[in-house]
């Protein structure tokens, strides 16, 4: 059993800055910006386009990546902005449970986002208020990512099993880069906090099929390889690029499922 020490959080959450990238999180208002929070991104599609520059914010974004990545489908864009944001949340929460022992409280409704930016500037949150570690299953996963997946399902056709395959595969991945760091910084009660929070997630019911025990190898594709100069991720599904010809089937995005 591992004990998690609660450390007392800052307000500009500065101890997340030595992690870096996708840990990093802003805090206070964006200066001069309305930006939609992330409550309002996930609520049903706005019959009028929505109060906010943005209209409909996951639209917005997943546009912006597929002109981004020039990719040839929409699901492909949604699969990638999907994973970039569950990977920012699982990156966040587990840095603060690594460096705190406790979590900011990422209640989407506290959230502002960004859709135009990219890491970290896409996110800011509003107040910091401390949670225990203990509350990052429900923090992230029903906070945000059943609802990330309905906003994205009500707007494109796209497979759930393909969506929950990103957030197990970022869990995975957060879990891996605070592992590093906590090696290479002499930190090994942190990496061990990581894992003992992240262990109970990678068997809940959303999670337990998307990754080969042991290996963490994806049992479900993102659909990267199938951008322009795209290849295989270091944990995919796919041994190799799968080879199309025309008129021939769309490969699936897990082997043995449905089309994702």
């Amino acid at each position: 059993m591992v004990l998690l020490l609660f450390v007392d959080l800052d307000s500009d959450l500065a101890a997340l800055r030595t992690l870096g990238g996708f840990s990093v999180l802003r805090t206070g208002v964006p200066p001069g910006s309305l930006l939609p929070t992330l409550a309002r991104a996930y609520a049903p599609p706005p019959d009028d386009g929505g109060p906010d520059v943005y209209g409909d914010p996951i639209i917005f974004r997943v546009r912006k990546v597929a002109k981004s990545l020039r990719a040839p489908e929409t699901r492909i864009a949604v699969s990638v902005a999907q994973q970039a944001l569950a990977a920012r949340l699982w990156s966040v929460s587990l840095g603060a449970a690594a460096l705190y022992g406790a979590l900011p409280d990422l209640d989407p409704r506290l959230l502002a986002w960004d859709p135009d930016a990219s890491t970290p500037e896409e996110l800011w949150l509003s107040e910091v208020r401390a949670l225990p570690a203990t509350a990052l299953g429900e923090m992230v996963l029903d906070g945000h990512l059943v609802p990330l997946a309905a906003a994205l399902r009500a707007r494109y056709t796209v497979s759930a099993r393909l969506l929950w395959g990103n957030a197990g595969a970022a869990l995975a991945g957060a879990v891996r880069l605070l592992d590093r760091w906590a090696r290479e910084t002499g930190r090994p009660e942190a990496a061990e906090r990581v894992r003992a929070l992240a262990a109970p997630l990678l068997t809940h019911p959303d999670l337990s099929w998307t990754l080969a025990p042991g290996t963490l190898r994806r049992r479900s594709c993102c659909l990267y390889y199938r951008l322009p100069g795209g290849g295989l991720c270091g944990d995919c599904c796919f041994d190799r690029v799968p080879r199309t010809r025309a008129g021939s089937r769309t490969p699936r995005s897990s082997p043995g499922a449905t089309s994702g």
